[in-house]
C-alpha cells in the first residue's frame, strides 16, 4: 500500500512528471504532446459520481475560456476507458479523460492516498488538480479541492499567470 509520505504533491516551479495514459478512445496520450500549451490536469475519485459530474460540467461549461487561453483539459480517474466514454456522452464533455487503473499518474502527482470513512481506512484519488505551463512544469496546485467555484479559480490563476508571463 502507497502512502501519501511516499508520493508527495509536485511542488510549483518542479516539472511536471510524464505519463502515457489511454484515454476515452484507447489512444495513449502523454503530457509531451502538449509541450508549448498550458495543461488543466485534474484528478478525481470516480466517473458518474455527484462531486465528480459537477466538476466535469463545470470544466466542460468554461472549456471555451480555456481553450481561448491556449490550455488544454485533462482529467484523470482510476475509471477505465470504457466508463470514461459512458461520462463523457452522458453529459457531453468535450474534453480528454484518462484512465489509469494501475494508479501510474495518480501515484506519480501524489494523489493516491489513505482516505478514511466511518473509521475505514482505504486507498483512493483525493481531489487535486494541476496546472501545467507551456514548458512542463507546475504553475500552480489545488490540493483537497472542493468542487464549488473551483473551476473560476483555475480561469483566474491561468489569466494572471499568463499575464505575468
Amino acid at each position: 500500500m502507497t502512502t501519501p509520505s511516499e508520493n508527495p504533491l509536485i511542488d510549483l516551479g518542479k516539472k511536471a512528471p510524464a505519463f502515457a495514459l489511454k484515454n476515452q478512445e484507447g489512444t495513449l496520450c502523454r503530457l509531451s504532446q502538449y509541450a508549448g500549451q498550458w495543461v488543466i490536469l485534474y484528478f478525481y475519485p470516480k466517473d458518474n459520481t455527484s462531486s465528480c459530474t459537477k466538476q466535469a460540467c463545470a470544466f466542460r461549461d468554461q472549456l471555451p475560456d480555456f481553450s481561448s487561453a491556449n490550455a488544454v483539459v485533462l482529467g484523470v480517474s482510476p475509471d477505465d476507458e470504457k466508463s470514461h466514454t459512458k461520462f463523457i456522452q452522458k453529459h457531453d464533455l468535450p474534453f480528454t479523460l484518462l484512465a489509469d487503473p494501475e494508479h501510474q499518474a495518480l501515484t506519480r502527482y501524489g494523489v493516491w492516498q489513505e482516505k478514511s470513512m466511518y473509521g475505514r481506512k482505504y486507498m483512493g484519488v483525493v481531489r487535486t488538480t494541476y496546472l501545467i505551463d507551456p514548458k512542463g512544469k507546475v504553475a500552480q496546485r489545488w490540493d483537497k479541492v472542493k468542487v464549488a467555484n473551483h473551476i473560476q479559480d483555475v480561469l483566474e490563476s491561468l489569466t494572471r499567470l499568463q499575464q505575468e508571463g
